[in-house]
This record gives C-alpha cells, structure tokens and sequence, in this order.
C-alpha cells in the first residue's frame, strides 16, 4: 500500500436527518479515529507476568475544520440525540475503497477567537459496529 497525503481526506455525513444519505462536511481540515479494546487483568498466583483478557472493542474520534455559514456542517447531527451514518476516507481520490463506515453519535462545536479564523471541532462515538472497508 503506498503512504497518502492527507489532502485528500473526508468525512461524509448523513447530516440533516439519521436517515439522510451521507454528504461530505465541507471545510474540514482533520479527523481522527481511534480503535482500541477493553482488557482486564487476570493475573494469578505464580502467573511469569501480567496476564489480560480482551474485552469489548470501541471506535471512536473527531474532527476540525472551518465554520461557513453557507453550508451543511454537522450541527444538526450533533444536536437531536440521533446516530448517524458516517464514512471516513483517509484519500478520497487515490483510494476511494479505502475507509471506516458504520453510525455514530457526534458532538460539534465551534471556536471564535478574536485573532483567527472561526473553527469548528467535535467527537464521535461509535452507535453500532464500525467496519473497515478495503
């Protein structure tokens, strides 16, 4: 697999409603997503070292970019309670079979400083299984 520029990521989202088909959220400039596993530990009496069982898996992440008022951004699909479809591209143009799909909920939430450009950020967590597709 060769290493990709960022410049072409996405994050499409069903913005407007959860049954919305998913649209690209315009201006962002990042987004994360971060796979980890629950452990617990179950080391006993004379265990050579620590010992863990794997739990339950979680996805979950954010985004940034730049706020304009001229269009959809994901204020609506933070705002209502509903999960959302989602999809994650790290490079939409060279590799458009490449992302991490599923529902989730978002949060959003915008940052007006004044010496610098209005910016937008928020989270997301994982409403049902997350899958990569590749």
């Amino acid at each position: 697999m060769a290493r990709r520029h960022g410049r072409n990521g996405r994050l499409y989202l069903g913005i407007a409603t959860s049954a919305s088909a998913p649209e690209s959220v315009a201006f962002l400039s990042s987004w994360s997503a971060q796979f980890t596993t629950d452990t617990s530990e179950v080391t006993a009496f004379g265990d050579s070292n620590k010992t863990y069982v794997a739990g339950l898996p979680d996805a979950q992440g954010s985004f940034s970019g730049f706020w304009d008022d001229a269009t959809a951004q994901s204020y609506t699909a933070a705002s209502d309670g509903d999960a959302r479809k989602f999809y994650l591209y790290p490079d939409v143009t060279n590799a458009p079979t490449i992302y991490w799909y599923g529902t989730a909920f978002f949060d959003f939430s915008v940052d007006t400083p004044v010496d610098g450009p209005v910016t937008v950020s928020g989270n997301w967590r994982a409403a049902g299984s997350i899958s990569k597709n590749s």
